[in-house]
């Protein structure tokens, strides 16, 4: 019983990020708080000119990351008036690493609670499970520019993909909203807030109600990265499945 609950824990651990990176592999497609990515060192005028200027600028990056997802209330649940054991509104929480370079490379790494690693060398997108021991191997397609990730980790070409809106200034950060311009993404939008210049929020709502919840620190903008920081290797013994 205890491994059942270990391996459901690593699911939801992975959860709306490691959903969004699998459905850009699939072609399908955070909040981020605290973040302090220098863009540049003059005011802009919106928030949707900073997060183009967060693009264009900023080619790689390396950091540190912690995760929550605020899962929705299941509306079997609250038809039967069955109780959970775990509160559905209460975040789960994880943290880890990450680098990346535009566009479409990256390494995602999980340390707490269980590791894993989801990480993509531009043209496949590998999951190691470490418990398991094992490799999901998926071509990531053209997709990461139609996908929340493209934002993180994709090109510039954002207007391509999303429609973009300022949503005002909030306790003086600088908010946008992007809604996927595809009918078929599994997220109605993407809230970024800037404060001049710098990342300080992001929030992706799912079409379920879910919300994912990311924290940076640490920031390292535009690292210089070795030519093969990208490539997976695959750990030894473990069983490899191509998805």
């Amino acid at each position: 019983m205890q491994a059942i609950a270990q391996q459901h824990a690593r699911e939801r651990q992975t959860g709306r990020l490691g959903q969004l990176v699998r459905r850009v592999a699939r072609g399908a497609g955070s909040v981020a708080i605290g973040a302090s990515l220098l863009v540049a060192s003059h005011a802009f005028a919106s928030g949707t000119e900073q997060l183009k200027a967060f693009v264009a600028q900023v080619h790689s990056a390396h950091g540190n990351f912690v995760q929550q997802e605020v899962h929705a209330p299941s509306k079997a649940q609250n038809a039967s008036g069955a109780l959970s054991t775990a509160n559905p509104n209460k975040p789960t929480t994880s943290s880890g690493t990450f680098t990346f370079a535009r566009p479409g490379k990256f390494i995602w790494q999980y340390e707490k609670p269980y590791a894993q690693l989801l990480q993509a060398d531009g043209d496949k997108l590998y999951v190691y499970d470490k418990d398991l021991n094992q490799v999901t191997v998926r071509s990531l397609g053209n997709a990461l520019g139609a996908s929340p990730a493209a934002i993180l980790f994709g090109s510039n070409d954002l207007d391509k993909n999303f429609t973009l809106r300022d949503a005002g200034v909030k306790a003086g950060i600088d908010w946008l909203e992007l809604t996927p311009k595809a009918k078929d993404t599994q997220f109605e939008r993407v809230g970024i807030g800037f404060k001049d210049g710098n990342l300080e929020a992001m929030e992706l709502h799912d079409v379920f109600g879910n919300v994912t919840l990311l924290t940076f620190s640490n920031i390292q903008k535009n690292p210089q990265l070795p030519a093969n920081a990208f490539k997976f290797t695959v750990p030894k013994g473990a069983d490899v499945i191509n998805g």
